[in-house]
């Protein structure tokens, strides 16, 4: 049995750890705000983008269509563009990101597929090179920028471009987590090249007049739309991050509580034993007396 001594420090040791967590819930708080605002401004202008590339991709087809519309014509390898946080304590934000891409490696490579990783955030590397280390053609981590960009958004984007340029792959698919609310972020996929387009703004086939012609636009705007996608997907994440962040510290300040009551009670009931066995002995030497 532990002596009140060893008690003592560790009812002291596991208040210095829920302080550690109520700060860490606070600062969450209070950054989640502003990725929130962030993240919700930067989805209209990505589906706007989105909806562009679609009215425009209806007037180019055949050999006249740029590569990153209509890819390379071969399905064989899939670019993993994983984007998670640069640190942990954020309960399954992480893991769950990893894991859609991990399950989907696996259903490529039983097809037959070549699979290759782009990881963007320290904690996706660590997950990914574990079982996946040599098919990791690049990282890329933003842990000395306070405040998230669009230069990093660039960046990334400049790297998959570049291994397309350089056919290192047919298929890039994006992954992050989409912010919904403090307690629930969604582990999302989106193919990023060749791009997605639908049939048309709203599914209406409105004829438009381009000036310059379609295929110098989309030379123009295909680019820079995998860009925004992920300067899109990096603030989705922001804002995930502090939303589960701020969420598991708040489950370990009250796990916390509950173990300072235990321990507290287990002091307090080692504490009256040792009193009631003093006094029994003073009793016992009283009565021989």
């Amino acid at each position: 049995m532990p002596s009140l001594k060893d008690l003592r420090n560790r009812i002291a040791s596991v208040k210095a750890t829920q302080k550690i967590t109520k700060a860490m819930q606070m600062v969450a708080a209070a950054k989640l705000k502003r990725a929130q605002t962030a993240a919700e401004a930067a989805r209209p202008y990505a589906l706007k983008m989105e909806a562009v590339l679609s009215n425009l991709a209806g007037s180019v087809s055949g050999s006249d269509a740029p590569r990153l519309l209509a890819g390379t014509g071969r399905n064989e390898v899939h670019l993993l563009v994983v984007a998670t946080a640069e640190r942990g304590l954020c309960g399954a934000f992480n893991t769950s990101i990893v894991r859609l891409a991990r399950e989907r490696a696996l259903a490529l490579q039983a097809e037959g597929k070549t699979v290759k990783f782009l990881c963007v955030g320290r904690k996706g590397y660590d997950l990914i090179r574990r079982q996946f280390d040599r098919q990791i053609v690049g990282f890329i981590e933003f842990r000395a920028i306070k405040q998230l960009s669009y230069a990093q958004a660039e960046q990334v984007g400049a790297k998959v471009l570049e291994l397309f340029e350089a056919g290192e792959f047919d298929i890039a698919t994006l992954f992050f987590s989409r912010f919904r609310s403090v307690i629930s972020q969604i582990p999302t996929a989106q193919q990023i090249v060749p791009a997605q387009v639908t049939g048309g703004e709203g599914g209406t086939t409105t004829p438009y007049e381009f000036e310059p012609g379609e295929g110098e636009i989309l030379a123009d705007l295909l680019p820079r739309n995998v860009t925004v996608q992920i300067f899109k997907a990096i603030l989705e994440n922001a804002a995930s991050e502090q939303g589960a962040r701020m969420s598991s510290m708040d489950n370990a300040t009250r796990n916390a509580g509950e173990m300072i009551k235990k321990q507290t009670l287990k002091y307090n009931r080692a504490r009256q034993a040792m009193i009631t066995k003093e006094l029994i002995e003073i009793i016992s030497g009283a009565e021989a007396l």
